[in-house]
């Protein structure tokens, strides 16, 4: 058994203070004041006076990190995998980028085989496939010789129960509205991007079953006044969550702000985009079968156009709160909430209440991250201890 204690426990109503935690195995088992919970004979203690107790962050689009780019090297997932916690990360969707089919099958292989002997850190909970049926006009870093039409046989091994979760596609391609009927009846949360779909053709996807914007703002139309177009359409129905690169430099700070005061802590997901550079020095690092050139906090390609980021999810969190003027608690709900409920886990990955998997992540006052514990073992600290 493990014993938090005590700690200001993160939620989306606010902070709970002064809050002990107990957890046997991979689950949490009690939560109470800190004097009505105490730590039972043999328990290990983890002191967190000072410090908030956050649920495990979950990142919907990664493409790579530590020097591995996952298109390139699905067997990479893995090794990511064990240090991505450094960044409060405890589950994830590695992302797949527009490549051969082949690519797509090798990677759902490696998810379906489940973690290797001995692994510690966090779990991938199956892939996003960004692409390859995306609008080669709104490509941005995608190889334009991957992408292709939307083909209802090319799917046919996508399910969940095979590794698939996600999928991003452009909702007026040839053919794609069933192919989101499909997708969303299997469970797959499908998502409009890369698109230069109109709003009328915005709303339609949604209608078929789209949930998620890939990337708000990036890689679709601008928005207009006399025509909304694809930003209108997700920012405007309440049925869908919108996600956001909040490095600043894919948005301007008044953009994720506006976002935020339409969509809110409950529809308003932070990914980071990440690429193989992440965690890394400057150098030239490849998405998929392209170069990308990392120079500071940008990755992009030789013409200019960026390529995935090199933005850490807990970055990504304090970004937001400077960026909208938000709460931390709030900030928070958008990596771990509305994630989660996206992916039909709130109960078992978005809270700290008894019954909820051991995913947690020790906070500072600056929302650093101290320590992160992934299914009740502590997988990562910048404690001596």
């Amino acid at each position: 058994m493990l014993y938090i204690e005590p700690a200001a426990i993160v939620t989306p109503e606010g902070l709970l203070e002064d809050r002990a935690v107990l957890v046997d195995g991979e689950r949490i088992v009690a939560v109470d004041y800190a004097s009505r919970l105490p730590c039972p004979a043999g328990a290990r203690k983890r002191e967190a006076a000072g410090l908030s107790l956050a649920p495990g962050f979950i990142d919907l689009q990664i493409n790579g990190a530590f020097g591995s780019d996952f298109t390139n090297e699905p067997g990479a997932i893995w090794q990511a995998a064990a240090l991505l916690p450094r960044y409060g990360v405890t589950s994830f969707l590695p992302t797949i980028i527009s490549s051969p089919r082949e690519r797509v099958e090798i990677a759902q292989a490696v998810i379906c085989e489940g973690q290797p002997p001995g692994f510690r850190g966090a779990t991938p909970l199956g892939l996003h496939l960004e692409g390859p049926f995306l609008n080669p006009a709104k490509r941005g870093a995608h190889n334009p010789a991957h992408l292709r039409l939307p083909d209802t046989a090319e799917a046919q091994g996508w399910t969940p129960d095979r590794g698939i979760r996600f999928v991003t596609l452009a909702p007026e391609l040839p053919g794609a509205l069933g192919m989101i009927e499909m997708l969303a009846a299997r469970g797959i949360v499908v998502s409009e991007g890369h698109s230069l779909a109109n709003y009328e053709e915005g709303i339609a996807g949604i209608n078929a079953g789209i949930r998620y914007g890939t990337h708000l703002f990036n890689a679709m139309p601008v928005l207009d006044h006399r025509e909304p177009g694809l930003v209108g359409a997700l920012l405007g129905d309440g049925r869908v969550t919108v996600g956001l690169i909040a490095d600043g430099i894919h948005l301007h700070p008044s953009m994720v702000a506006l976002a935020w005061k339409a969509k809110g802590p409950s529809r308003l997901s932070l990914v980071t985009d990440a690429m193989a550079a992440l965690g890394m020095s400057d150098g030239i690092y490849k998405l998929a079968d392209q170069d990308v050139i990392v120079a500071g906090e940008a990755a992009r390609l030789a013409d200019g156009r960026l390529a995935g980021s090199v933005l850490t999810l807990d970055q990504a969190v304090r970004n937001l709160i400077s960026f909208a003027g938000c709460s931390p608690c709030d900030a928070i709900s958008t990596v771990t909430t509305v994630p989660a409920s996206l992916l039909g886990m709130a109960d078992s990955r978005s809270q700290i209440a008894p019954g909820s998997r051991a995913d947690m992540v020790l906070l500072d006052g600056g929302l650093r991250v101290v320590e992160t514990l992934v299914a009740g073992e502590v997988v990562y600290s910048t404690r001596a201890d």
